[in-house]
């Protein structure tokens, strides 16, 4: 059994040692080549401070790049006996390179090491997430753009209530996603920066060059207090993971009017044959599975922020091994929300559009406050206006015009695409991943 970072002469009980583990092997997979960037970075620091030579640190670095590319492709493996990530890329170097595999270690402590592997992890994520979410809101915009002209019942109360039309529909989701990025944008900004260099949580003795390897990595800034720097783990995460809840939540609700506006009783949509499933008993069944299972999951995504709160809440400032148990919950929960945001931009793009849908006299009772905006219109006080058409509709009188005409900004008439699209490219622009791609890669290079 390979020993453990932390092991001096006594061996830990294999019983202890399998429960605190726990699950860490197999979450670290996801951390393995972040881990390896920041030792890289560290590296290049502890050079500059006459901790390691520069022959130490080519080799150390030439050796890092191909445990990168390995951890990249997916071919990267914690051994049997092996505690972590940490442990195991510090083996490889050390199988390799003998004792100056064990020098990059210095001014660490696996506390940091861990906050800054979660950082790198969590906003690359980030980049993955807001680019197919930028996805999205283009194919709903286009569709709202596409049949803006197309009308349908809007509703209140699951009660046919006022026109309106398929442009506001896709269009409103569209603008939802907005105000999601926006807030995604702000969690961006709580992880992009820098806890190396914080060691346990109180610093090391050693001249740490802290700002070097925060401008190597590309983050923002520091994390400057050191103390505060370990209180942030639990903190990011739950702070991101709020940003996905907001995503999960427009998409399980858009998920919702899907599957309720496919059903034969509404038929205001149709989901290609391809994208339903059928049902064992019943030939006639085309049941919308996909858009199902997306509120579901994006149901349970909604409940990450509050796992992550019951995990952290009640501990105080320092390092506790509970918040390793943050990790089974958030790390996975990336790809489940990326899944359905790949899902629901191909079935949003796919969708079928009743263009004939207020042809249908049941739906003749949506004009009535048309009407008595006309009345008004031709000066009749609106009280009056109101009455007037309500005993019509009473007596069986209402005879519909069923047109609209609204012209104000974010209506029928005047959906503001433009604006939304452009308030989308501003949020976009503000996470500037560029700059964060640019350090990554000279930093491999």
């Amino acid at each position: 059994m390979a020993q453990k970072l932390w092991e001096k002469n006594v061996q830990v009980d294999q019983e202890v040692d399998t429960f605190t583990v726990g699950k860490d092997r197999e979450m670290d997979l996801y951390l393995a080549k972040y881990d390896v960037l920041g030792s890289m970075a560290h590296i290049t620091m502890l050079e500059s401070i006459g901790l390691l030579t520069k022959e130490e640190l080519t080799i150390l670095l030439a050796e890092l790049k191909k445990i990168y590319a390995v951890a990249d492709c997916g071919r990267f493996v914690i051994e049997e006996g092996v505690e972590d990530v940490h442990s195991q890329v510090e083996l490889m170097l050390t199988r390799s390179l003998g004792d100056t595999g064990k020098k990059i270690h210095s001014g660490r402590s696996r506390n940091d090491q861990v906050l800054l592997d979660l950082k790198l992890f969590t906003r690359a994520q980030i980049q993955e997430i807001v680019e197919l979410v930028s996805d999205l809101f283009e194919v709903l915009i286009s569709q709202s753009n596409r049949y803006k002209d197309v009308l349908l019942p809007g509703y209140t109360h699951l009660q046919i209530a006022m026109p309106s039309s398929f442009g506001l529909w896709f269009g409103a989701y569209a603008e939802s996603l907005t105000d999601d990025l926006q807030m995604m944008q702000a969690a961006y900004k709580v992880c992009n920066r820098n806890p190396l260099g914080s060691a346990a949580g109180y610093g090391s003795s050693f001249p740490l060059r802290r700002q070097m390897t925060t401008d190597l990595l590309g983050f923002d800034s520091l994390d400057y207090n050191v103390v505060y720097a370990q209180m942030g783990r639990g903190k990011m995460e739950r702070t991101v993971a709020f940003a996905m809840a907001g995503i999960a939540a427009t998409l399980s609700k858009l998920a919702f009017d899907a599957c309720m506006f496919n059903s034969q009783n509404f038929g205001f949509i149709k989901l290609p044959d391809q994208f339903t499933t059928g049902s064992s008993i019943m030939p006639h069944k085309k049941n919308p599975d996909v858009f199902e299972l997306t509120r579901a999951k994006c149901n349970k995504l909604q409940g990450l922020p509050q796992q992550i709160t019951l995990i952290s809440n009640n501990l105080p400032s320092g390092y506790f091994r509970d918040l390793q148990i943050i990790k089974e919950v958030f790390l996975p929960s990336f790809d489940e929300l990326k899944d359905c945001l790949r899902m629901v931009t191909h079935m949003m793009r796919e969708v079928k559009v009743n263009e004939q849908i207020l042809d249908d006299d049941k739906y003749a009772l949506l004009f009535s406050v048309e009407e008595v905006n006309r009345l008004v219109l031709e000066g009749m006080p609106f009280r009056d206006a109101y009455k007037q058409v309500g005993l019509n509709i009473e007596a069986g009188k209402f005879v519909p015009v069923k047109k609209v005409h609204h012209t104000h900004e974010g209506s029928i008439g005047n959906l503001c695409n433009d604006q939304i699209s452009a308030l989308m490219q501003n949020i976009m622009d503000g996470f500037a991943f560029n700059r964060v791609n640019e350090a990554e890669q000279q930093l491999l290079s």
